[in-house]
């Protein structure tokens, strides 16, 4: 039995696929979209923003730590966020900032669900290793994760701070933070791109606030 070789089609012979250009249009919309919500979230919230840096900064001056929680992507978000601060984001050769996801440690998080329950995985652990003076940077797009929402409450009654990284109105963990970062938008994947950049100008302003850089005014 004979095996016939592949055949293959350079770009020149490639047929363009049908619905090309509908995929690159989508293409095109989704980043102007995303564009839009980052631009209108940072028009109007810039001053919340820089508050938010201003308290990670002064904990972390004091001898405090940050707290960060979230399921999901937030979860990613969580700990991009926690490692930029560890390790460094844009100033080289700084000191170690002390920042923990709570998200991380699966027997943890196991332990507290199967004992507890779910809503607790984060709260429990507010209870460990939160101290007054510290922050808690809670995440959820929804506003409404129930166990975000209770680690918040644990934060508040131990002396934290919270500091909500939200999304559509903010839920009912937005009355439980101050500052309440909120993107007010309805689709989640957005308001994941915006908490993202967030995240990132959120470690580039404690940086400058902690650490000398050259450039700043």
């Amino acid at each position: 039995m004979s095996i016939k070789e592949p055949t293959t089609s350079t770009g020149e012979d490639a047929a363009p696929h049908a619905g090309g250009h509908r995929l690159r249009a989508r293409v095109a919309a989704a980043v102007a979209d995303s564009i839009d919500v980052k631009r209108r979230y940072f028009d109007t919230h810039a001053e919340d923003l820089v508050r938010a840096a201003e308290i990670i900064a002064g904990a972390f001056a004091a001898g405090g730590k940050l707290l960060v929680c979230g399921n999901g992507g937030s979860a990613a978000d969580a700990q991009h966020i926690a490692g930029e601060f560890v390790n460094q984001f844009l100033v080289k050769d700084r000191r170690a900032l002390p920042a923990l996801a709570l998200t991380t440690d699966g027997g943890v998080l196991t332990c507290i669900a199967n004992d507890t329950g779910f809503e607790r995985v984060f709260a429990r652990q507010v209870e460990a290793f939160g101290s007054p003076g510290d922050v808690l940077l809670a995440i959820t797009t929804s506003g409404n994760s129930p166990n975000v929402e209770a680690a918040a409450a644990a934060a508040r009654d131990r002396g934290l701070t919270v500091i909500g990284l939200l999304g559509r109105d903010g839920g009912r963990v937005r009355a439980l933070c101050d500052p309440a970062l909120v993107v007010q938008s309805q689709d989640t994947q957005r308001i994941q791109e915006t908490h993202n950049l967030i995240g990132h100008v959120l470690c580039d302003l404690v940086e400058r606030m902690l650490f000398e850089v050259a450039g700043d005014v």
